[in-house]
C-alpha cells in the first residue's frame, strides 16, 4: 500500500574545517516524483523493521500546563511549539525542518553528542494516518559496471544501518494526545539510547517500551496456552496463528491490536478467551503497540546460551525429539544433527 507524500527535505549535518558541527540546509522541499514515493515508503518500512523502539509524548510541564496571555497552553518543548505552527500553517514546513535541525544541532553540541549524516523530513499520511518522520541517515559506497564494463562509484543511503528516528502520529496527536503514544523512537544502539540527544530536542518522555510489550504479550501466550485444555499439536497451531499475525503486522506496517490477536486464537467453551485472560492477568498489556520482529524468532525457536553453550530448536520439536527433565536439570536430544553428530564421534577417537 502506497503512501502520500505531503512534504518531504533533506539537510545535512556535517563538520567544517574548524571540526565543528554545521548545518546545510535545504531551502526547499522535493518535488514528490515516483523515487521521492519510493524513497519515503523505504524509510517508513525500515523504521518499522527496526526491533527495540519505544512510545511515548511530549513532556508536559506538571499537571496544569502553562498559559499563555490568551488562556492557551504554552507548549514545554520548543520543538512542539514549531510543530504545532507548522500543522497550522504547512507551507513553513522547509523553515519548520530547517528550525528543528538548528535545534538538533544545538543540542548535539550541548550534551558532546555530535552525529553527522542526512536528516530527513517526511510529512505522510499511510493508512489513513498522518505521520512526521525524522531520521539521520548516512551514506554508504556502491560500485557499479555498466555496459561497456567502467566502474564507477556512488554513495547511497543507507537504510539497513538507520538507528536516528522517530515518527510522530499526527493524527493521534490531534485526537487523543492525553494517551501520550503518539511518537515512537528508535532506542539506539550498543547500549546507547537514541534519547541521549533526541529525546532532549523533542521534549519527549518515553512512557511504553515496545520490546518488552511484546515480550508480555508472548509471555501471556505461553500461559494463556498452559492454562487451556490444548495437545500438543493444538498450541503449535496456536503459536503458528501468532506467528503468521505478526508476519502480517510487520508487512503491512501496521500495530499489533490486542483484541484482534485474542479473536484468532482459540477458547475453551466455558473459559475466557486470549483477550479476558491478559485482562485479568497482573501485567496488563497495552491494547495496541508496534510489532517487533524479534518476536517472530521466539515464536518460532526455543534458543540461550551461557557458560559455553549455545542451543537452539524448533518449538515443535520439544516432547518429541527434545524433552526437558528439570528434576536433574538435563535436557536430552534425539537424532542429533549429522555435523555435529560427525564432530561428536571424532573427539571420542
Amino acid at each position: 500500500m502506497s503512501a502520500l507524500i505531503r512534504h518531504f527535505v533533506v539537510h545535512q549535518l556535517a563538520i567544517n574545517e574548524q571540526q565543528q558541527l554545521t548545518l546545510v540546509p535545504r531551502n526547499s522541499c522535493f518535488s514528490v516524483t515516483p523515487e521521492i514515493e519510493d524513497l519515503a515508503q523505504q524509510i517508513n518500512h525500515a523504521f518499522n523493521t527496526k526491533p527495540g523502539k519505544g512510545v511515548g509524548g511530549f513532556i508536559e510541564q506538571g499537571a496544569e500546563p502553562a498559559k499563555d496571555e490568551e488562556g492557551e497552553d504554552i507548549p514545554v518543548s520548543p520543538f512542539q511549539a514549531h510543530l504545532t505552527a507548522m500543522l497550522e500553517d504547512p507551507e513553513t514546513f522547509v523553515d519548520f525542518s530547517i528550525q528543528s535541525s538548528q535545534m538538533l544541532k544545538k543540542t548535539m553540541t550541548d550534551m558532546a553528542s555530535i552525529e553527522t549524516g542526512f536528516v530527513v523530513f517526511s510529512h505522510y499520511e499511510f493508512l489513513a494516518t498522518e505521520y512526521l518522520m525524522i531520521a539521520i541517515l548516512n551514506t554508504k559506497q556502491h560500485v557499479e559496471i555498466n555496459r561497456e564494463l567502467e566502474l564507477s562509484s556512488s554513495d547511497h543511503l543507507d537504510l539497513a544501518k538507520m538507528q536516528l528516528a522517530v515518527r510522530i502520529d499526527l493524527t493521534q496527536l490531534s485526537t487523543t494526545p492525553e494517551q501520550n503514544r503518539y511518537i515512537s523512537f528508535i532506542k539506539g544502539r550498543m547500549g546507547r539510547k537514541v534519547s541521549d540527544f533526541f529525546m532532549q530536542f523533542l521534549g519527549c518522555e518515553e512512557l511504553v517500551d515496545i520490546k518488552q510489550q511484546n515480550k508480555q504479550l508472548l509471555n501471556s501466550v505461553d500461559e494463556y496456552l498452559a492454562s487451556e485444555q490444548m495437545d500438543a499439536s493444538e498450541k503449535n497451531a496456536t503459536r503458528k496463528t501468532v506467528s503468521e499475525y505478526y508476519k502480517e503486522k510487520l508487512d503491512a506496517g501496521e500495530d499489533i491490536q490486542l483484541k484482534e490477536l485474542a479473536d484468532k486464537l482459540p477458547k475453551e467453551p466455558e473459559g475466557d478467551d486470549f483477550y479476558q485472560f491478559v485482562a485479568n492477568s497482573e501485567t496488563p498489556i497495552e491494547e495496541t503497540f508496534q510489532a517487533d520482529r524479534s518476536a517472530l524468532k521466539t515464536l518460532a525457536k526455543f534458543s540461550g546460551q551461557g557458560g559455553g553453550i549455545s542451543l537452539s530448536f524448533e518449538r515443535n520439536l520439544y516432547g518429541e525429539r527434545v524433552h526437558y527433565d528439570a528434576g536433574s536439570d538435563t535436557l536430552m536430544i534425539k537424532g542429533i544433527p549429522p555435523n555435529l553428530k560427525d564432530q561428536l564421534l571424532k573427539a571420542q577417537k
